[in-house]
C-alpha cells in the first residue's frame, strides 16, 4: 500500500481471521513505534510483544473494552515511565506510537484496535514490568476476519467543513 491508501483503509478492527503475523511484519509494525515522534526526542515507550493465545485472553481483562485483544493474532502493550511532565507529554508521545504501528500494520494488511489499561496491576502481573512503568496502551493486531483492509470511501466523520477552521474558528 501507498501511505495514504494505508490511512484511507485503516479501521479498528476487532475480529481476526487466526492467521499467525510473520516476525518480519511484527518487527516492521514495532520499527514504526520506535520510529515515532516524541518530545525533545525522550522516546519514553517500551514495547512487549504478546502472542501467546492464553497470555492475550488474560491480558483482555484489563479494560472492559479490550475483548478483541483475546481473539487477536498479536498485541503490542505499550507503556511509558510513571514519571510525566505537566504538560503529560508521554501520553502524547504514545499515542503517536500507537498510531505509526497501526499505519504501518494497515500497510502490510493487518487490521488493529487501540485499548487502555484500567487494571494496570494485573497487566503488571502478567507481563512482569517494573514499578517504574505504569503509563500503558494496548494495539491488537491481526489479519480482519470477514472483509480485508480496503479504502473507506464514506468514512463515518464528522463533515471536512465542520472539522477543519482555517485562520480562526
Amino acid at each position: 500500500m501507498q501511505t495514504w491508501e494505508a490511512i484511507t483503509s485503516r479501521r479498528n478492527v476487532r475480529s481476526y481471521s487466526g492467521q499467525p503475523i510473520a516476525t518480519a511484519d511484527l518487527d516492521q509494525i514495532l520499527e514504526a513505534g520506535r520510529r515515532a515522534p516524541s518530545s525533545q526526542n525522550w522516546q519514553p515507550w517500551a514495547f512487549i510483544v504478546v502472542t501467546e493465545p492464553g497470555k492475550l485472553g488474560e491480558l483482555a481483562k484489563v479494560w472492559r473494552g479490550a475483548g478483541h485483544v483475546a481473539g487477536s493474532a498479536a498485541t503490542i502493550v505499550v507503556l511509558a515511565p510513571t514519571s510525566d511532565n505537566t504538560y503529560q507529554r508521554a501520553q502524547f508521545d504514545l499515542g503517536q506510537a500507537v498510531m505509526a504501528m497501526a499505519i504501518a500494520a494497515a500497510d502490510l494488511g493487518i487490521g488493529s484496535c487501540h485499548s487502555g489499561v484500567q487494571d494496570i496491576e494485573l497487566a503488571r502481573q502478567l507481563l512482569g514490568f517494573p514499578d517504574d512503568r505504569d503509563w500503558a496502551f494496548l494495539l491488537s493486531l491481526g489479519y480482519p476476519a470477514g472483509r480485508p483492509l480496503a479504502t473507506i470511501k464514506n468514512p463515518d466523520r464528522r463533515p471536512f467543513e465542520e472539522v477543519v477552521h482555517r485562520e480562526h474558528w
